[in-house]
């Protein structure tokens, strides 16, 4: 039987205990199905067990050393828990929750809440736990926000890491707003040649692996560096640019697969202009599908300002 398991990230004091324990209370969730609530940090709120709308809920503080699978799956075979709730420390990286999580629980929803008066100061200061956690929220929820605070600044944040993460603003009075900010590509995804400009390779590298679909067949013009390797196929090499999340420690070279009758002209490590047709496709070097180029023209060129792209 699969275990859904629902994830609250987020900083103290962002809100999440306070979400949890409403949520609880709520007969419509809580509607006696034996809950295993796994706290992995002690906030200056606490829960109140005797509001809660039943009382199959099962609490159990979680140490970092004791966040591995066989623990927790321990935990839940001992309460005979048939879901899971995880309050998750902030200062700890998803990864480290992911390959814990045994096999038949599943990841159903996952919120992260934050204080809009100090996200901007986390986000300079502690840049790889903001995106380790935004990465892969359905929804981030700002609460404490006011109209003093840039809204935009806040979206742009959450953009620049993930087009997919829903936006709520809760203010100190429960109102909430859902931001509804467009998010326009800086490229014209409906021209007969979509031309990436060096400054938006990432931002297009992320959309096409979001939304792979809406890329087949399409052509497109854009610079990257041509890696070879004597596993490709035969008239294929990769094309890609370095990639930066977050901060130095994060680049990865995101590279895309192409076919070309001259790949042999092209120098390794170089860098060249390519126009080529998109097709949607499994391919070996992805391990599953994904955009595979057939390369019409490539042409040895200079390489971008800056080599590094990033989501700015």
């Amino acid at each position: 039987m699969d275990i859904p398991v629902y994830l609250f990230t987020g900083f103290l004091d962002g809100g999440k205990t306070k979400f949890i324990q409403e949520t609880l209370e709520d007969k419509r969730f809580n509607n006696g199905e034996k809950t295993l609530l796994l706290l992995c940090e002690e906030g200056e709120e606490e829960y109140n067990p005797n509001k809660f709308s039943g009382e199959n809920i099962f609490i159990e503080l979680l140490e970092k050393e004791n966040l591995t699978e066989k623990h927790i799956e321990s935990l839940r075979k001992k309460y005979k828990a048939e879901r899971v709730i995880i309050e998750y420390n902030g200062m700890w990286q998803l990864q480290d929750l992911f390959n814990a999580i045994p096999k038949k629980w599943i990841i159903a929803q996952e919120f992260m809440f934050v204080d809009a008066t100090t996200f901007i100061s986390y986000n300079a200061n502690m840049r790889s736990l903001v995106v380790d956690k935004l990465n892969t929220c359905e929804m981030v929820t700002f609460n404490r926000y006011n109209d003093s605070i840039d809204k935009m600044e806040l979206h742009k944040i959450v953009r620049g890491i993930s087009r997919n993460a829903n936006i709520a603003y809760e203010k100190v009075n429960g109102d909430v707003e859902f931001d509804n900010i467009p998010d326009p590509l800086p490229f014209d995804i409906n021209a007969d040649i979509i031309e990436i400009d060096d400054r938006d390779y990432a931002v297009w590298y992320r959309d096409m692996s979001e939304e792979l679909q809406k890329y087949n067949g399409k052509k497109v013009k854009f610079k990257g560096m041509v890696a070879k390797h004597r596993s490709l196929p035969e008239k294929s090499f990769v094309i890609g640019r370095p990639v930066m999340t977050c901060c130095a420690d994060d680049i990865q070279f995101a590279g895309l697969v192409c076919n070309y009758d001259n790949t042999a002209v092209l120098p390794d490590r170089k860098w060249v202009i390519v126009e080529a047709v998109i097709s949607i496709e499994n391919h070996k070097v992805y391990g599953r599908t994904g955009p595979v180029l057939n390369v019409t023209t490539a042409v040895l060129t200079s390489a971008p300002e800056q080599e590094v792209a990033t989501f700015n």
